[in-house]
């Protein structure tokens, strides 16, 4: 629903949102009015001891305290109850039941301090079983205090001030334009100052240049303009993530998927290339997966890996021309090798240095594939992530394609920083003639794909032969021409369910829109949202049916928003749409639909086994296309698909399945 708005400003918590905190509350409140009163009742006549007449002056008071905290907790969750996300009208009066409840922490404020003062004193001889249950008491307020006052400032809302600039549309009915857009100028200013402030805080510890201060403000205004057009709170986010997962669910049990439908139809042309690219995906992501260095190795080793580790740090390493980077105590390149089973002799170049848009690599030579190896490291570090979220579009110049198209601007300027250490440092041609008859190929994973495939790309006209594998690239990267030129030599793996592979800003805008629309169209209270849906995430069961206001319409009545999805919706001005419109006609849209490179890979899950000792998992793949990934997919393994074991562990299954078929 929308945010609640409490002394004049707007905050990222909904009036449904206190059922769950409020119920907790309302239990330890209870739990220690109970504990206080038999205290109280127990040592009644017990008081005549130095500072007694304090203590049961305190006790008293505490008792009428925790009893007015629980009747106003006893309200508010009441209240809270009542009603749906987008059906705010019986909580009206949550507002002045919050006012009262916040009254309250003024006494128990003054309580906490009377009771700290008390159980400090020296002179106080009670009895022990009283003091420590005043010093219990003492602890608990304290505690409530400061988690109160940490809640307060993670629902702050530092524009909560502005977010009424949008709502009075018949004010802004009346303004000239050039008024209105100074305002919607102010506005946004300020929203894009707000999320840059953000992002410097959480990338406090990496030294800030011109390039980040350049991609932090990109990135600020890519959350500015993805935000600001909806009045969601967090817990909303999360309701509307466990409906539509709910939903998905109960669409994959019916008997046809559309996803089957989009597919091309199996050939035994195609089912043999699938094979041969399967087999080499399985062979190639173990470069992707070293390039991660010692974090991989130790997490798919974590009992033997250190030790293993710690016996060959000492041992030779590349000279300093031939590695660069951070690897004091030769972690990186020993997990390197022993993830590969390649020889020191065997790699050219290593590079471990890593920046924003500066990722890194390492040059290797296959001998069993008799290829030269460039892998491409992927996600590890706060600029890897400042790298991923420089989303805006740039073009790609290519001599020998007709038609240029949009790439992603991050990933591309990651992609020509290892072409110029590639081809203006000579470590290409010190490759090929140490072996000049092998072929070129390309691999990395997550940002590693997408930066392989770009750089793919760039050097396809001076290796007319090479290939690239691109194991769970980003799905926003490529514009619709450049993908279709890539089917000739790039091939990507998507595992599952990844959510890395559809993600772009128009697959990000459409989760937004499917997120507003089931979430005000539910008829259930939020907190039975989420119970329920937390019960199903953990274990199981058959999805809820949860009734919504789309039962019964007709289809042509389902493309119109209703008026809860609406209230959902920031109210722009007439001037602010015009704006707008006009900044659009005159420019190319500033996220276009960018596509996943080459040809590909979907591997997915075919079935497992329900033992809990057992973690027997069967894959099968099949060749997809760009439109199975149009959406975002909301499961349990959206994460879990994308990471690099997990790709492994499926490519070499199917690898070894092919394997036994061939045998047999």
């Amino acid at each position: 629903m929308p945010g609640l708005v409490l002394f004049g400003r707007r905050w990222a918590i909904g009036s449904d949102d206190f059922v769950l905190p409020g119920a907790f509350e309302l239990f330890v409140r209870l739990v220690w009015w109970i504990g206080i009163f038999v205290l109280y009742t127990v040592h009644k006549g017990q008081f005549n001891c130095p500072g007694g007449g304090l203590l049961h002056s305190y006790l008293l008071g505490l008792i009428i305290l925790l009893a007015s905290i629980i009747c106003a907790l006893c309200a508010l969750v009441y209240v809270s109850m009542q009603g749906t996300i987008s059906n705010p009208g019986p909580r009206k009066s949550l507002p002045k039941i919050l006012y009262t409840r916040l009254l309250l922490y003024f006494p128990e404020f003054i309580w906490a301090v009377v009771g700290a003062v008390w159980v400090s004193d020296n002179s106080v001889q009670c009895e022990k079983t009283v003091i420590n249950g005043v010093i219990g008491t003492v602890i608990a307020s304290w505690i409530i205090i400061i988690f109160t006052v940490i809640g307060v400032v993670i629902v702050f809302d530092p524009l909560g001030g502005k977010k009424t600039f949008y709502l009075p549309d018949g004010v802004s009915r009346n303004l000239e334009s050039s008024q209105s857009g100074q305002l919607l100028y102010n506005v946004k200013s300020s929203a894009t100052r707000v999320w840059e402030k953000r992002i410097r805080l959480l990338c406090c510890c990496i030294v800030q240049d011109d390039d980040h201060r350049v991609a932090f403000t990109s990135i600020a205004e890519l959350f500015r303009s993805y935000f600001s057009d909806t009045d969601l709170v967090p817990s909303d986010i999360a309701a509307g993530l466990i409906l539509l997962h709910q939903e998905q669910d109960k669409m994959e049990n019916c008997p046809k998927e559309p996803e089957e439908v989009l597919c091309h139809s199996p050939s035994s042309l195609m089912t043999d290339d699938l094979d041969v690219e399967l087999e080499n995906a399985a062979h190639y992501m173990l470069f992707a997966a070293a390039a991660y260095g010692w974090p991989y190795y130790v997490y798919t080793n974590p009992y033997t890996a250190l030790c293993k580790l710690n016996g060959d740090c000492c041992r030779n390493r590349p000279t300093d021309s031939e590695i660069t980077g951070g690897d004091r105590h030769n972690f990186h390149f020993g997990s390197i090798l022993k993830i590969t089973g390649l020889q020191y002799r065997d790699f050219i170049h290593i590079s471990f240095h890593n920046k924003i848009y500066e990722i890194p690599f390492f040059v290797a030579l296959d001998h069993k594939k008799e290829a030269i190896v460039v892998a491409v490291r992927g996600t590890l570090s706060f600029e890897d992530i400042l790298t991923d979220l420089s989303a805006d579009c740039e073009d790609l110049t290519l001599e020998e394609v007709l038609e240029n198209g949009f790439v992603h601007k991050g990933i591309t300027q990651a992609a020509n920083y290892i072409y110029r250490k590639l081809i203006n440092d000579g470590i290409l041609n010190q490759a090929f003639t140490i072996a000049p008859e092998y072929k070129l190929v390309i691999v990395g994973h997550s940002l590693g794909g997408g930066t392989a495939s770009i750089l793919a790309i760039m050097l396809r006209n001076s290796f007319p032969m090479l290939r690239c594998y691109a194991f769970s690239p980003p799905g926003g990267l490529l514009s619709k021409s450049l993908a279709d030129y890539t089917k000739h030599f790039i091939v990507s793996v998507i595992v599952g369910k990844d959510l890395v592979a559809r993600l772009s800003m128009p697959n990000m805008e459409d989760l937004k829109r499917r997120i507003v629309r089931i979430v005000a169209n539910c008829n259930r209270p939020k907190y039975q949202i989420l119970l329920r849906g937390c019960w199903y995430e953990v274990f199981g069961g058959d999805p809820d049916d949860f009734p919504t206001e789309l039962d019964g319409r007709n289809q042509d009545a389902l493309t119109q928003p209703l008026l809860a999805e609406e209230s959902l919706m920031v109210h722009r001005s007439p001037s602010y749409n015009a704006l707008e419109e006009e900044s659009h006609l005159n420019s190319p849209p500033q996220y276009p639909h960018l596509y996943l490179p080459g040809k590909i890979i979907h591997v997915v899950e075919e079935c497992s086994s329900r033992r809990l000792c057992s973690s027997d998992i069967k894959y099968t793949a099949r060749w997809s296309n760009e439109t199975v990934f149009s959406s975002i997919l909301i499961s349990p393994k959206m994460i879990t698909d994308h990471m690099p074991d997990v790709v492994l562990k499926a490519l070499n299954s199917l690898s070894q399945e092919h394997g036994s078929c061939l045998s047999c």
